[in-house]
């Protein structure tokens, strides 16, 4: 048994170490969508860009601005990660952004687009969308 123990906690070790660069997984990316849904909803431009990764901020700016002439208000948002692509998690939200103009309501179904999400040093940022 001595001569087994070095064994392993060497297995130990590589099982941790690959553990490391297995898929991306975690809270992180679901709560990245929802507050970057959130930010949208809320029309606020800082926090948006500031949840975005540099690719997709004027994306996630042009988007916003097509929300300025309406109210908008979330209804049931919550968000899982369905899996991943590379170092990507990808995230799918179930609810809808329901945006009001003239009295008129659009409902524009979350369930629709899958949320790409990067983690750039140990932040989570939306990157895209699917």
């Amino acid at each position: 048994m001595k001569n087994k123990l070095p064994f392993i906690f060497i297995f130990f070790f590589l099982g941790l170490g690959l553990a490391a660069c297995g898929p991306v997984q975690g809270n992180g990316a679901p709560k990245a969508a929802e507050s970057y849904i959130q930010a949208l909803v809320n029309k606020n431009a800082d926090q948006l860009s500031a949840l975005s990764c540099a690719d997709w901020e004027p994306t996630a700016l042009t988007e916003l601005d097509s929300f300025q002439a309406v109210t908008t208000k979330l209804d049931n948002l919550s968000c899982k990660q369905s899996g991943t692509d590379g170092d990507k998690a990808l995230v799918l939200c179930q609810g809808k952004i329901i945006a009001t103009y003239n009295n008129e309501n659009q409902e524009i179904d979350l369930s629709a687009r899958t949320y790409v999400i990067v983690n750039q040093g140990g932040e989570w940022l939306v990157c895209g969308e699917r």
